[in-house]
């Protein structure tokens, strides 16, 4: 695949970025060189960015049983040389307008804080099996339900996609940032963070050359390749570059390291045509259409891939996410042809286990449930009952993203509400989490909009 992509000059207006709380999000407007962007998204969202870090050195403390040093350490050595300068700026920006906010932290903070995922669930893993010289063991997070659709599949013949993101609630409830990113070369971006991520993470962005994304992880990835390209750079610039699904596909596949394996379904308003890339470490496996859906519950679906890519039997039995897939299969054939923004947002509040034919939340329903569930999934390194699942979702279509808008709802999808002091009483072993976990309140859809 021919890697063609176009560098143009953008407008760096000097305006002061606005940052406004809506329905518990946290929008802030970005624009100019590397640096100023960089400074602006820094001292704009400081506490936000010194919560998120804080809470992940014990979150990884806990998890993975490594410090903060060891993250540090690992995306220095393995991630800064591979940087475009363009993101270094970005990083080295955050850091310096923290510090102007009286937060003391280096660029050296935050690129292990946009890291640390593909770190702790994908190198991690294989560093500790290097080290007791033992079998790698997948830590892939199984979690994420997807779709995007278009041609016959949507009520007006044009995308639809929608995504909720999964993860533990102490996380989840972090990402709440959007992005409104206006740079000097490539392509306006509007898409929800963590606070201090350059990327997205959970991966749901737009650009203003009518490129869509999303995706959900791979359950039982594992492998890394410590001399390839971070994945977190690959989703920007796939994301501020791309001017079509080639481009795309091309950009997240190059270098690619085999950190956070992800299925990606993107979308192009210009052509009204939607893609699938399954990408794995050793697979990459790229189909495209202008008619249907493509959907994704971390269920991967090429035999080839399974075979090399994943370390469990993903056909044995049922599963979270062999159960999502086929609720997803169910739901796009039952609303062919009826499919438009607000039954995107009824999907991703789905409560229906679609293999037993029961309805209530679990890990198995479109709107997922952890902390009421003993999964019997994937999930095999993270304990039982763990307080996590849908923290959020987030609906476009081709009008509106062509308007550089879409909808996000903060919070389960259903409107349900995590409560932590009931929750604890029944499960204290997880008082490790204060004093970060608290309650995830129900917010409503909330429209976004770059301006």
């Amino acid at each position: 695949m021919l890697c063609l992509i176009a560098f143009g000059a953008g407008n760096a207006a000097m305006s002061a970025p606005p940052r406004e709380m809506r329905a518990g999000w946290v929008y802030v407007r970005l624009e100019g060189s590397p640096s100023q962007i960089g400074y602006r998204y820094g001292y704009q969202l400081a506490p936000e960015i010194d919560d998120a870090i804080r809470m992940e050195q014990l979150y990884l403390k806990h998890t993975t049983n490594q410090e903060w040093s060891f993250y540090r350490e690992a995306s220095q050595r393995m991630f800064w040389k591979k940087l475009d300068p363009e993101y270094k700026g970005e990083i080295t920006g955050i850091a310096a307008g923290m510090r102007a906010r009286g937060f003391h932290y280096d660029a050296n903070d935050l690129l292990a804080h946009n890291s640390w995922i593909e770190l702790a669930w994908y190198y991690e893993p294989l560093w500790e099996s290097h080290r007791k010289k033992v079998a790698l063991a997948s830590h892939a997070p199984d979690s994420c339900s997807a779709f995007i659709a278009t041609g016959s599949q949507t009520k007006d013949g044009k995308i639809i996609m929608a995504h909720n993101a999964w993860i533990d609630y102490v996380i989840g409830e972090r990402w709440n940032a959007i992005l409104d990113i206006r740079p000097q070369h490539g392509h306006r971006i509007l898409m929800d963070a963590i606070p201090g991520f350059i990327h997205s993470g959970d991966d749901f962005a737009i650009n203003s050359k009518g490129i869509m994304v999303t995706e959900t992880t791979i359950a039982g990835a594992a492998g890394f390749d410590v001399n390839g390209t971070p994945e977190f750079e690959r989703m920007r610039r796939a994301i501020q570059y791309s001017d079509n699904l080639d481009d795309f596909a091309c950009i997240m596949t190059k270098g690619n390291n085999g950190g956070y394996a992800n299925t990606w379904l993107v979308g192009d308003t210009k052509t009204n045509e939607i893609g699938e890339l399954q990408l794995a470490l050793k697979n990459v496996v790229f189909r495209r259409s202008t008619e249907g859906a493509y959907v994704s519950a971390n269920f991967p679906q090429d035999p080839k891939l399974i075979a090399e890519d994943c370390l469990m039997d993903v056909n044995k039995g049922s599963t979270m996410c062999s159960d999502r897939h086929a609720r997803w299969n169910a739901i796009m054939a039952q609303n062919k042809g009826k499919i438009d923004a607000k039954a995107a947002m009824a999907f991703l509040s789905d409560h229906h286990n679609e293999v037993q034919n029961s309805d209530g939340p679990s890990a198995s329903t479109l709107c997922g449930h952890w902390e009421g569930d003993s999964r019997n999934g994937f999930l095999a390194p993270f304990p039982d009952f763990t307080p996590g699942g849908s923290v959020q979702g987030k609906v476009t279509t081709s009008d509106l993203a062509n308007k550089m808008s879409f909808w996000a709802r903060l919070g389960h999808p259903c409107g349900d509400e995590f409560i932590v002091a009931p929750f604890l009483a029944q499960h204290p072993e997880f008082n490790w989490e204060l004093p970060f976990l608290h309650d995830m309140k129900s917010h409503t859809w909330t429209l976004f909009s770059a301006r």
